[in-house]
């Protein structure tokens, strides 16, 4: 008996592994504090309860969907993509997925194999190499350091491409580092793919929402760039509903065709009462969810002041999403080696959870959610400067 090469070489996801963790702890009767998980911690808007409700009460909704998704549910996301991004797509342009991690599953698919090259600047979230490796294509990492905000230089990006690179993937605002790139850094990537015929986008902007200061932009948007984006995005951050597991995708007709044939063979569609529930949040005016970036913020400044009694800390002043990423390495001893030592370390010593930055891209690093509340995040931060003070 054995299992397969592709599942062999894949790792574990690092979030979900410090998650389980986290929960056997909790199941142990120990007190943890989670900050190891992307989940808001708010309760969804009552416009999206109510529309599951509803949809639960129509009772047809109960039957297989259509495997890109209901028609009518496309449509909204097309108009959602339109008011919120200056995204033109019609709903035969739209698939909708289970969770935002499929859609990009369909989309690497689709467009990469053994032998091709897909361009990941770092930090990245866990998932995108290890779906990378899954279909036997190579995943080139692009790394960057604090100093630079956690941005590669678009340079460097450029430096990146061979004539094997057939996608670049990346983030904005960026899971693990809360990164966000501006209108001009977006015009100079751009530039970088419309030399290259060959090479297609991914742009994840599931926290399009989250963002701080200035705000959020599409590449697809951009002149030259429709045929060459791919857009992805989803209900589960900014409408606090992780579980529902929707995502969408948008994009060309050849490739949403492409990942349609993958879907329909991998899951055969989406949830049909969290379709419905997609629909309502996506037709809800954004402002809405104002209140939940008011949070967001709020949580980070009370983060980024608690880090500053962390011995040998560092940290940046992220402007989107709900994660920092401090460097750590100043703290590690004979006892504490690596990322993942501090933070088990963390988890054990202190009860906080924490992730490791290496798998996504950024060794030297851990990753801290402050999706949850004021309190909590208070005394995590005072646990973790007791904790490393005596390292």
């Amino acid at each position: 008996m054995h299992l397969s090469p592709a599942v062999t070489a894949m790792q574990e996801s690092a979030t979900l592994q410090m998650a389980q963790r986290t929960r056997e702890l909790r199941a142990a009767g120990k007190d943890i504090i989670d900050l190891s998980l992307g989940e808001p911690d708010q309760d969804p808007p009552s416009f999206a309860i109510e529309a599951a409700k509803e949809a639960i009460a129509q009772g047809k909704w109960n039957k297989y969907p259509p495997v890109a998704g209901y028609a009518d549910v496309r449509a909204a996301i097309a108009h959602k993509f339109k008011r919120d991004n200056n995204l033109d797509y019609t709903p035969e342009q739209v698939l909708v997925s289970t969770g935002a991690k499929q859609a990009i599953m369909n989309t690497v698919i689709a467009l990469a194999g053994p032998g091709d090259e897909v361009v990941i600047p770092a930090p990245y979230w866990v998932s995108y190499s290890e779906q990378v490796r899954y279909t036997g294509a190579v995943p080139v990492i692009v790394h960057s350091t604090l100093a630079e905000d956690w941005k590669p230089p678009i340079a460097r990006i450029a430096a990146a491409i061979t004539p094997r690179t057939r996608v670049l993937l990346f983030s904005s605002p960026c899971n693990p580092s809360g990164a966000v790139l501006s209108a001009q850094e977006l015009e100079e990537l751009a530039a970088v793919v419309l030399k290259h015929p060959g090479l297609m986008v991914i742009s994840d902007e599931i926290y399009e929402h989250i963002v701080f200061s200035g705000k959020h932009h599409s590449i697809g948007a951009l002149p030259g760039m429709a045929d060459r984006v791919i857009t992805i995005n989803g209900i589960s951050k900014a409408f606090a509903l992780t579980g529902w597991r929707i995502g969408y995708m948008a994009g060309p007709q050849w490739v949403i065709k492409a990942a349609n044939k993958v879907q329909g063979q991998f899951t055969s569609g989406a949830n049909g009462i969290a379709q419905r529930v997609t629909k309502a949040c996506v037709e809800a005016d954004p402002g809405l969810i104002a209140g939940l970036r008011a949070d967001f913020l709020r949580r980070r400044d009370l983060v980024l002041e608690g880090l500053k009694a962390v011995p040998g800390w560092k940290c940046n002043i992220p402007d989107g999403a709900f994660y920092v990423l401090p460097e750590v390495s100043a703290c590690y001893n004979g006892q504490v080696r690596n990322g993942d030592d501090l933070a088990m370390y963390l988890l054990n010593d202190a009860g906080v959870s924490v992730v490791d930055g290496e798998p996504f891209g950024a060794p030297g690093t851990v990753r801290i959610s402050y999706a949850t509340g004021d309190a909590l995040l208070k005394e995590a931060m005072a646990r973790i400067a007791s904790a490393v003070g005596k390292l």
